[in-house]
């Protein structure tokens, strides 16, 4: 989409696709078509298309974002009810509430602890929390009917974009999704009205030939939608608090914090936010995040490393934080480690540590597995290693960083590829110096070989100094000279096949069911994957093969709908199969156990 338009919230591009004659729905894709092509101006707050040469089309966005139909205005002789608003609305990126949101702290008893709780004025629930009056304290927890029902409209949604793939799913249906998410989040489940919104921006991605788009993400966030609006109606307890979600952070007050910088790392998403985030730490070991991540694209999400972080009076950077330290009093703190920025909230700069001094260097003595099973069970991703560098890999996505650690060939790859971040630059050059020792910074990849998202290192020439490689680059004087890459790198052990059944579950979500319909035979493949002791892998893909061909006929031979929540179900169940068999491989191949619960 070529035009320059505001993000339109989700409930607007709904009532405004709803509100078409079925007729206009059929050319509702045409039509978005169309107006990119058109030229567009604009003036502050507002945006005007030229339809024609006598017809023009208005967004008024005041803040920034559209949040009501009446915003948008078309001078056609069919509005309000036209095609051109609803095309408008579908063309435009998705406006979302600003993540991890902050309330201002207020003061409580300390006798008082209710972490999980968040500030409601008198007499009214606080926006996207359910009301749990009726709950009796020896009962448990049940999801209210309005909840059961965004719920099931969720699934069925959910469903009829995934019988369609991304070519099928076009505006009309990614309306009924955004319907459905905006039902979910006033009933209170903030989690799957976030995650639909993410299905309909990966499928916009698909259908515009967005280079940033990934086929693992629309299946991730797809299963994601499909699992939830499932689990919930049956769960209860914590397990419903989980699977709601909640609309945001609560921070709870911490005291005072001395913390230490870690490194600082890039945000660039697909839902249109970018910025920046430092991780940091203290003595014990702890990780905090300061973050700075707002509506933008590559330009805020390099330039952000060098703004001021939004915690007191300090005026350091989000770089410079990352390589020094910082106090802070009256400190509120998010239950995933986030910092806050209250009115109450003061900091001042302090001295910093390098990695291989303490505080930090008890980060890296923590054992490989044990930060493997902590990631692998809800931790934060985060590993800490000690690296040998001994060459690259070619794999389908691009070059890896082969390294030898801790006994394991492991597997560096970028940790984002748009080309405005130095990452995979600096990867290209690291691979440069085989047998170079380095203390890195990686996020786990599940995979059934060990694999990581590389997001800092220690400067080749400098231990004492650390680079930040979604940040800084890399130039080839930093390089040492070349060293004897180390012996006895294993070979890659031969892979059970479960790629068979996982790209079955890609093809579906990328054609829609029509794909595993065509006549074919899938006992072949069941039959390797149970010799590789994949049973149950054999069974789902015959599962789905057979869910996507079902359609019987009526008595006068004629087909009937496919059943959608069959074929639902039945990719649902292969989906959540190979993802959790990818996570065993992944703590198998790092000698980790999945099942450990996550360090404090």
């Amino acid at each position: 989409m070529s035009l320059d338009l505001p993000p339109v919230a989700p409930a607007v591009t709904a009532e405004l696709v709803q509100g078409l004659t079925p007729r206009l729905r059929k050319r509702l894709d045409a039509g978005i078509t169309k107006l990119a092509g058109r030229p567009s101006v604009r003036d502050g707050d507002t945006v005007r298309i030229a339809v024609d040469d006598d017809t023009h089309l208005e967004l008024h966005a005041p803040g920034g974002t559209v949040t009501s139909t009446d915003a948008i205005r078309c001078g056609c002789l069919l509005a309000p009810d036209c095609l051109h608003r609803a095309a408008a609305a579908s063309a435009a990126p998705i406006a979302e509430p600003e993540p991890d949101s902050e309330p201002e702290p207020e003061p409580e008893p300390q006798s008082q602890s209710l972490p999980d709780a968040e500030p409601a004025s008198v007499g009214e629930d606080a926006p996207g929390t359910p009301d749990t009056r009726s709950a009796s304290p020896t009962e448990p927890e049940l999801p209210t009917p309005n909840q059961r029902a965004a719920a099931q409209a969720m699934y069925d949604a959910a469903a009829a974009v995934l019988e369609a793939g991304t070519d099928g799913a076009g505006a009309v249906l990614q309306a009924e999704l955004l319907r459905a998410a905006h039902s979910a989040r006033i009933s209170g489940l903030p989690r799957i009205a976030a995650s639909a919104v993410s299905v309909v921006t990966q499928l916009r991605a698909a259908r515009g030939a967005d280079p940033a788009y990934r086929l693992a993400e629309l299946t991730a966030a797809l299963r994601e939608v499909l699992v939830t609006a499932h689990r919930l109606p049956g769960s209860t307890g914590p397990e419903l608090a989980t699977l709601r979600g909640t609309a945001r952070q609560p921070y709870a007050p911490d005291g005072s914090l001395r913390l230490y910088g870690l490194f600082s790392e890039p945000v660039l998403t697909a839902t249109g936010y970018a910025g920046a985030v430092t991780w940091t730490a203290d003595a014990e070991g702890r990780l905090y995040t300061v973050s700075d991540v707002v509506p933008g694209g590559p330009g805020r999400a390099v330039g952000a490393a060098d703004r001021s972080v939004r915690i007191g009076d300090t005026a350091l950077t989000h770089r410079e934080l990352s390589r020094s330290g910082l106090a802070v009093s009256g400190a509120t703190v998010s239950p995933t480690g986030r910092l806050g920025a209250g009115a109450g909230v003061r900091a001042v700069r302090a001295s910093g540590a390098a990695w291989r001094e303490d505080p930090l260097a008890g980060l890296w003595e923590l054992p490989v597995t044990d930060q493997v099973s902590r990631a692998l069970t809800g931790g934060d991703g985060l590993l800490f290693l000690d690296v040998t560098l001994i060459g690259t890999v070619r794999e389908a996505a691009g070059d890896c960083l082969l390294a030898a650690c801790d006994g394991l060939t492991l597997r560096l790859s970028a940790a984002h590829d748009h080309p405005a971040l130095p990452y995979r630059d600096n990867l290209r050059l690291l691979s440069a110096a085989p047998g170079t020792r380095l203390r890195v910074v990686a996020r786990l990849d599940p995979s059934p070989l060990p694999r990581a998202l590389l997001l800092a290192t220690d400067h080749p020439r400098d231990p004492g100094t650390h680079l930040d490689l979604g940040l800084d680059r890399l130039q080839h004087a930093d390089l040492p000279a070349p060293a004897t890459a180390p012996a006895g790198s294993s070979p890659a052990p031969d892979e059970a096949p479960l790629h068979l059944l996982r790209r079955r579950v890609h093809q579906a979500a990328s054609a829609g069911r029509r794909v595993l319909a065509f006549p074919g035979d899938s006992a072949t493949d069941s039959r390797r994957l149970g010799r590789y002791g994949l049973a149950c892998a054999g069974d789902l893909l015959d599962e789905l093969h057979s869910a996507a061909a079902d359609r019987s006929r009526d008595v006068f031979g004629r087909l009937v709908p496919a059943d959608i929540n069959r074929f639902a179900r039945a990719w649902l169940a292969a989906a959540h199969y190979t993802e959790e068999v990818d996570r065993s491989l992944c703590a198998a191949a790092w000698g980790a156990d999945p099942a450990l619960p996550p360090a404090p």
